[in-house]
């Protein structure tokens, strides 16, 4: 496992905590316009307004708050390092409740090829270019990293848990229908049993590619910026959530895709494309759809839906004559890489630069907004896919590959405004 220390967290007060719904806010990719507006007016305190200021120079706005929060009172810096497990609780879909544990810890920063932390997902410069100024003015990890540990053990899971059930939450607070709640540990013991039970574990990134590479470029431009550079500053570590895969409240939810601003699209031309390589079912209405992938095993699998036809795909043919063979098995495995590769790039003529800038795809993560999207005409189609399997996430990562954008959501996200972590 990279090293794992406890830190000295930046919280708010605890009069500020008291009306912890107010304070927090999504991760800065995900919060659309309308969402950052109605942030900024839910409270003058909102994390959002370090996450993602709407100031003409938001990196400046960013660190002259942190200062004047301090200097005030309404943020506090912990006096002993801790270790702070985190409960987000939630209902599916379905209407089952889960409760997803974790924990955050001060991760130390590994290039990836240490093979001690591993990534699943691309990155693009603009994002790492953003966050990199934000680290630069506010020398603050502001929102976390999410990664996973493999314990079947589940020996730190039932540390916390047993903690949790005999200590009061320091933060407890709802955001759209989930709960969030955060204990502080200090007791040295209690912590290196945390780092003792991880130490032999490698950590994947789950979410917050961006924020990690980041990390390691800031790391490494203060490391050239500083003669006395010893590996023990706090820009060496990063602000990081961790949990197990083996949790029963690790859920990864699939991210849809949207196709539009094609100019020669036709349906008609596609779905007889379709028919030579996929066993094509005509399908009623979203119910069922929703069976139709359900009962297919097959990873190869999606629900298409247009504004005058519905149906469900899945292939019949030989994967190795529709998708690069000299890809590693956990890439080939992968439904998205077949639909990436074949069908929006050779069946609809989408490049991948055009992916990667997402010129001609959206990303959504309700199917509702699919059916939606495509009944309004603001895109041509809609691909309605399976969810990646975290063995699917662990196989990808350990293969030394990258999954294609957007191949997971991991639900639900970690908030930002639980603390803060300085790196000064």
């Amino acid at each position: 496992m990279p090293e794992i220390t406890p830190f000295k967290g930046m919280l708010y007060s605890p009069e500020r905590l008291k009306n912890a719904d107010e304070l927090i806010c999504p991760p800065y990719d995900i919060i659309p316009a309308a969402q950052q507006q109605s942030l900024y007016k839910s409270s003058e305190f909102n994390a959002i307004r370090l996450e993602l200021p709407m100031e003409d120079d938001p990196y400046a706005a960013a660190a002259s708050r942190i200062e004047e929060w301090l200097r005030s009172g309404d943020l506090c810096s912990d006096a002993a390092p801790a270790i702070y497990p985190y409960f987000q609780t939630f209902d599916d879909h379905e209407g089952k409740s889960h409760t997803r544990c974790g924990f955050f810890a001060a991760m130390r920063l590994y290039d990836f090829s240490a093979k001690m932390v591993l990534p699943h997902e691309k990155t693009l410069s603009g994002p790492k270019a953003d966050r990199l100024n934000l680290f630069r003015k506010t020398k603050t990890n502001i929102s976390s990293i999410f990664g996973l540990y493999a314990d079947e053990g589940k020996t730190v899971d039932r540390l916390m848990k047993s903690f949790a059930e005999t200590h009061a939450p320091i933060v407890d607070a709802m955001f759209q229908g989930v709960r969030n709640q955060m204990w502080r540990i200090t007791e040295p013991e209690l912590i290196a049993q945390f780092q003792q039970s991880l130490e032999q574990r490698v950590a994947y990134i789950a979410d917050g590619h961006h924020r990690y590479d980041t990390g390691v470029n800031y790391r490494n431009e203060r490391a050239a910026a500083n003669p006395a550079h010893n590996g023990t500053e706090p820009y060496n570590f990063i602000l990081t959530y961790l949990a197990n895969i083996h949790d029963e409240g690790l859920l990864i939810f699939p991210l849809h895709r949207l196709v539009h601003s094609l100019s020669h699209f036709d349906i008609a031309t596609l779905k007889q494309q379709l028919a030579e390589h996929f066993t094509i079912t005509e399908l009623s209405d979203r119910a069922a759809l929703k069976q139709f992938l359900d009962r297919e095993s097959s990873n190869y699998a999606y629900g298409v839906v247009t504004k005058d036809a519905l149906f469900g795909i899945s292939l019949k043919s030989d994967l190795h004559s529709l998708v690069d063979p000299a890809r590693p098995e956990a890439l080939r495995d992968l439904g998205l890489v077949l639909l990436h590769d074949h069908i929006f790039g050779t069946l609809l003529g989408i490049s991948q630069e055009a992916m990667a800038k997402q010129s001609n795809l959206l990303y959504v993560h309700d199917d509702h907004e699919v059916f939606e999207a495509v009944e309004s005409g603001a895109v041509q189609i809609g691909f309605v896919v399976k969810p990646t399997t975290v063995q699917q996430v662990l196989a990808v990562s350990e293969s030394g590959e990258v999954m294609p954008q957007k191949s997971t959501f991991f639900y639900p996200k970690i908030m930002t405004g639980l603390l803060f972590n300085s790196i000064a």
